[in-house]
């Protein structure tokens, strides 16, 4: 018999929370956390040419923290606890009519505690702002009836999107230590920006080639002093590793330390999500319909990585991002690439790769509570020390409990272990 529960729309499910109908694009605004500060210039503007309204919140301090440790269990991630924090903060801030509003965050859906975010904030949202509806981006079936319309052409922005920012975030951080006139490169970044998102507007953003050297051109004409400094690798969970709020600025500090951060592609994340499907299908044998089309993204993805990294050859300032398939050989020397609960092999593999291009120091950014990270990040440095014996590995925890000045005052010891190697 039936369950007559399974014929009723997904969006009539709302004794428990609110759902995101596809009329609201036109009355709501979407939060976004501030996660990816090089991609969300692009991504957000994605997403607004899609006709939703797309805000990424900047609030942040030590009253962002405070609002999450009130709202997060302890056992919860450090991440967790940032991102809703930023969203209570926000919504709080009398900034927003809270009663067109909604939240969104993206997951992968894997071995994390980031696969039970929505209903975290479901519950820290009930008790103050339960008409405002969370959404989650995801293709693993995590939430369905969210109401984002995700087609074929929307992913493909969106992967354009990634690949233009994490260009921009590589130029930029091989620019910015070295520039003779302060400020040069922030106007690089934001023209760069400025014209790529026009290119969104039809479709031209398709022309890569065009797009990628219109970025390496502009921050070229950057003048530059070219002297040896120190390269600093950022390592870790995703979110630590990139978000300003998640790291302590960690980028910033590191430029202020006159040092050049390298900061791994974001693709190169995604691109581990996906063959991580495909690994399932060859290591334990979960082949299921959805691998042929696991296996067409990636040969796609990886066939515009390639081209990026060729394109960015011909500029003999810029040192390209790491080519994927040389991540997954140098994981192989250190962990199996069936390890893959949180960012799992990639970690061990981002250091190895590192190492072997020139950045002999690293940073390891670790949150409380991601003991899949602790593992295969920290607990892998020793391995990765063995094959590149000369690496400086630093591990970083970033908890609500943990000072900014500890945190710089250990990454100080290995940047002065660094000054005196260089």
């Amino acid at each position: 018999m039936n369950n007559p529960a399974e014929s009723r729309p997904v969006s009539d499910f709302r004794d428990d929370y609110p759902v995101f109908l596809p009329e609201m694009k036109k009355t709501h605004t979407i939060l976004v956390p501030d996660m990816l500060p090089w991609h969300f210039d692009l991504l957000a503007y994605i997403m607004e040419r899609e006709g939703y309204h797309v805000e990424v919140l900047k609030n942040e301090g030590r009253s962002v923290i405070d609002e999450g440790l009130k709202h997060v269990h302890n056992d919860a991630c450090f991440p967790a606890l940032c991102v809703i924090g930023q969203f209570l903060d926000a919504l709080k801030s009398g900034k927003y009519d809270v009663d067109h509003v909604a939240v969104l965050i993206t997951q992968t859906g894997g071995g994390c505690r980031a696969s039970n975010y929505l209903p975290l904030i479901r519950k820290a949202l009930r008790a103050q702002f339960p008409q405002v509806p969370v959404m989650s981006l995801n293709f693993s079936g995590l939430e369905r009836g969210n109401g984002l319309g995700i087609t074929l052409g929307f992913l493909l922005r969106l992967a354009y999107g990634i690949f233009y920012g994490d260009l921009i975030m590589s130029v930029y951080n091989q620019t910015k230590p070295y520039e003779t006139e302060e400020g040069a490169s922030a106007r690089a970044r934001k023209e760069c920006v400025g014209k790529i998102r026009r290119t969104f507007d039809g479709k031209g953003y398709r022309k890569f080639a065009r797009n990628v050297k219109i970025i390496l051109d502009e921050f070229s004409k950057v003048p530059v002093k070219r002297e040896k400094k120190i390269k600093v690798g950022i390592v870790g969970e995703i979110y630590v590793k990139y978000s300003p709020l998640g790291n302590s600025h960690l980028e910033e500090f590191l430029l202020s330390e006159n040092c050049e951060p390298v900061v791994p592609a974001l693709m190169d994340f995604i691109l581990y999500c996906v063959v991580n499907n495909l690994n399932d299908a060859r290591l334990y044998g979960k082949k299921g319909k959805e691998t042929p089309l696991f296996r067409l993204a990636y040969r796609w993805l990886y066939a515009k990585q390639k081209k990026l990294i060729r394109l960015t050859k011909k500029y003999s300032r810029y040192e390209p991002m790491h080519d994927f398939e040389l991540l997954r050989r140098c994981a192989d020397d250190v962990i199996n690439q069936g390890v893959k609960m949180g960012e799992g092999w990639l970690i061990p593999a981002e250091m190895a790769a590192l190492a072997e291009s020139g950045t002999k120091n690293i940073v390891c950014a670790q949150p409380f509570g991601c003991l899949p990270n602790h593992i295969a990040g920290k607990g892998a440095a020793r391995a990765v020390k063995k094959r590149c014996p000369d690496v400086n590995i630093v591990p970083v925890d970033y908890d609500p409990s943990a000072t900014k000045v500890n945190q710089e005052n250990r990454i100080k010891l290995m940047l002065s272990t660094a000054r005196e190697n260089l």
